[in-house]
This record gives C-alpha cells, sequence and structure tokens, in this order.
C-alpha cells in the first residue's frame, strides 16, 4: 500500500516537472539573442557540401525571429515557417493539453 502512494506521488511529481519544462520552452527560446543566431556557421551538411541551401536551411533563425515577433525577417529566412512554426505550436499545445487532462483523470 505504501509503494502505491509512493509511486502515485512520483508520477505527480514527474508530469510537474514535465508540464514546467514544456512550458518554459518559448520562454527559454525567446531570450536567445537573435544576433548571436545570425553570426553562427551553417551546420547543414547539404549547404556545407555543395554550397546551396536546402529546403531547411534558415528554419531555426525564422521560428527564432517568429518567436520575437519579427516575422519580415522569419519570412527570409525560410518561408516554410508559416507551415512548419503552426505545427510545432500545435504539438507543444498538445503535449501540455495531454499532460494537464492525464492529471485530471488520474
Amino acid at each position: 500500500m505504501l509503494k502505491d502512494i509512493c509511486w502515485s506521488e512520483d508520477r505527480r511529481l514527474h508530469r510537474l516537472i514535465k508540464s514546467g519544462i514544456l512550458l518554459l520552452i518559448p520562454v527559454v527560446l525567446y531570450f536567445i539573442p537573435l544576433e548571436w543566431l545570425k553570426n553562427q556557421h551553417s551546420v547543414c551538411l547539404f549547404k556545407n557540401i555543395t554550397g546551396h541551401e536546402c529546403y531547411g536551411c534558415g528554419m531555426t533563425r525564422a521560428i527564432l525571429s517568429a518567436i520575437h515577433f519579427q516575422f519580415a525577417d522569419a519570412y527570409l529566412y525560410n518561408k516554410l515557417f508559416l507551415i512548419v512554426l503552426p505545427v510545432l505550436t500545435y504539438i507543444w499545445a498538445k503535449k501540455i493539453v495531454n499532460l494537464w487532462l492525464e492529471k485530471i483523470i488520474t
């Protein structure tokens, strides 16, 4: 009986920590300075080998620019952010809602 109680409290603590981390992700991304990111060398293997940008090049800068509400810059970095950002937002929100619903149900 005591093991069940400890396990239940451990699961609640795990959900609380996980939801806290999920809620902090956009805050942490907001505090990454864009100037620092703009000056970094590309890690894209395709671009480093061929010298041409792939469809994903600039996506990190585009997403972070959008998080900083600089949508014109985000569009210039990668036009596909218009699709990727809503999908990422949906996945993030769905994870949080599922954590809270699991918390309410159990």
